[in-house]
């Protein structure tokens, strides 16, 4: 996937929105400043939040690594070109998108729930 298409995908989740921050940074978040992806990230790369039990196992594959300042709440990071296959990554950034709903209160999950 292209940065263009990652974004477009991002946006077509539910109450998802894009913003520019910290310079360059392609910042996409639901409910105001939750953030769920990260496109350009430390220069290139991509990086979005993964199940702690999946963590590990992520980056231990070529080309995946803990994604500097967020490794500690389970983010990862790549460049491009990416090592996950189109639909693995737009898999995974779906979940991403539904690990951060569901830290949200219940109250603010409506609409944005995808199961």
């Amino acid at each position: 996937m292209t940065n263009a298409q990652i974004a477009v995908y991002c946006l077509s989740l539910p109450g998802a929105r894009e913003d520019l921050k910290w310079g360059s940074n392609r910042v996409f978040s639901i409910a105001g400043n939750k953030m769920f992806a990260i496109l350009d990230f430390m220069g290139e790369r991509l990086a979005f939040k993964v199940e702690a039990e999946l963590f590990l196992g992520y980056v231990d594959r070529p080309g995946i690594h803990p994604a500097p300042y967020l490794a500690r709440a389970h983010w990862i990071s790549m460049a491009p070109p990416f090592p996950l296959g189109d639909d693995e990554l737009r898999e995974c950034l779906q979940r991403s998108h539904q690990l951060v709903v569901r830290k949200l209160p219940k109250i603010r999950q409506a609409g944005l729930l995808l199961d």
